[in-house]
C-alpha cells in the first residue's frame, strides 16, 4: 500500500468519465465516476470497482496504461463493460461498520438509477477491487443485495484480525519507526472521502503497521477485548454456498498483505462449494511488482474471461 512495498501507487489514473455524488453523509459528499457508459443500445454489464487503500488513502480514479502490461479496468472497458468506480469514507475519521454502509448504499444507487443515469442493466453486476478494495470486493459477497454475480478480488484478504494486521509487521518495522505524534497530525478532523492533495496519510497507516493497530483503528474495536465484534466484517467468516463465485490474484512475494489470505480464502470458498479459483502471480509484491508482465497481463485477461462467464451471461 506503500511505495515502500512495491505498490502501483504512482501508476497515472483515469480521471475521465461523469462523477455522481452517490451519497452525503455527515455533510460529506461521497461520489462515483462512471467510465464506458453507453448513451442508447443494450444496456451495458457493470464492473462496481472499488479503490485500496488500506481504507485510510487512495480514491475512485481508475489506474491506466500505457504501463508494463494490461490494466484490468482498461481490459473491463475495451470488452465493452460500465465501470462504476466509488469513494467511501476513510478511515480513521470514519470506522469500518459505516465504511460498509457507504459501500452498500453504492449498491443500492447503482441498481435503483444507474439504468436511467448511465444505461447499465442492473443485473449484470461484477464486483471488483484490489488490496482494501479487494477486501471489500469479498465484503460484497455476503453484505450487498442481490448479492453480486461474481467477485474478482486483487490481493485482497478476507480476515483483518488475524497476527498480520493485529501484530507489530515484520517487513514495515525495518522501515523508520513513525512517531505516535507523527501519525496522529496525518489524521483527524471531519469525515473525507477524498483525500487532499499533498497530506501524510501514508504516515499514519505505517504506524498503524509498525504498532499492530490497524484493526483497531479503522474498525473500532479492539481484537483482543472484543474478538467476536470483527465476526460481521471477516468476509472467510461468512462464506456460505450462496457466495458468488471468485477469483483471487496475489503474489506470492507480497510484502503488505500476506499471499497467505489468497489462500485461506481459496481454501474455504472450496470448502463451502463455491466456484473459486486462486492465481498466483510468481514473485509478485503487492500490486503484483517484481512479476513477469506477461505472467500478470495472463492473469487480467482471465480475470476478464472470469467476468464474462459469470456477468455477462
Amino acid at each position: 500500500m506503500l511505495a515502500a512495498s512495491g505498490s502501483a501507487w504512482a501508476a497515472p489514473v483515469l480521471t475521465g468519465g461523469k462523477t455522481y455524488t452517490y451519497r452525503v453523509a455527515g455533510g460529506c459528499e461521497i461520489k462515483a465516476d462512471v467510465h464506458g457508459a453507453a448513451e442508447s443500445g443494450a444496456r451495458r454489464p457493470v464492473i462496481f470497482w472499488i479503490h485500496g487503500g488500506a481504507l485510510i488513502m487512495g480514491g475512485r480514479g481508475l489506474n491506466t496504461g500505457p504501463g508494463r502490461y494490461p490494466v484490468l479496468t482498461d481490459l473491463y472497458l475495451k470488452a465493452g463493460y460500465t465501470i462504476v468506480s466509488i469513494d467511501y469514507r476513510l478511515a480513521p475519521e470514519t470506522k469500518l461498520p459505516a465504511i460498509i454502509e457507504d459501500v452498500q448504499d453504492a449498491w443500492r444507487w447503482v441498481r435503483e438509477k444507474g439504468a436511467d443515469l448511465f444505461h447499465i442493466d442492473p443485473e449484470r453486476i461484477g464486483v471488483s477491487g484490489g488490496s482494501a478494495g479487494g477486501y471489500l470486493t469479498l465484503m460484497t459477497g455476503f453484505c450487498v443485495q442481490p448479492r453480486p454475480r461474481a467477485l474478482v478480488s486483487l490481493y485482497g484478504y478476507g480476515d483483518i484480525v488475524g497476527p498480520w494486521y493485529s501484530r507489530p509487521d515484520p517487513f514495515y518495522s525495518r522501515q523508520p519507526a513513525v512517531s505516535k505524534e507523527d501519525a496522529y497530525r496525518a489524521v483527524g478532523g471531519p469525515a473525507i472521502s477524498e483525500v487532499p492533495g499533498p497530506n501524510n496519510r501514508p504516515r499514519f497507516y505505517l504506524y498503524c503497521r509498525q504498532q499492530g493497530l490497524w484493526p483497531k483503528e479503522v474498525a473500532g474495536f479492539d481484537p483482543e477485548r472484543e474478538p467476536r465484534a470483527f465476526d460481521r466484517y471477516c468476509p472467510i467468516r461468512n462464506v456460505s454456498r450462496s457466495y458468488p463465485p471468485t477469483l483471487l490474484l496475489h503474489g506470492d512475494q507480497d510484502t503488505d498483505v500476506p499471499y497467505e489470505q489468497s489462500v485461506t480464502m481459496s481454501k474455504e470458498l472450496t470448502r463451502q462449494g463455491v466456484a473459486q479459483e486462486l492465481i498466483t502471480i510468481p514473485n509478485g509484491g503487492h500490486g503484483f511488482g517484481g512479476a513477469e508482465p506477461a505472467v500478470v497481463g495472463r492473469a487480467y485477461e482471465r480475470a476478464l474471461e472470469w467476468t464474462e462467464k459469470y456477468v455477462r451471461r
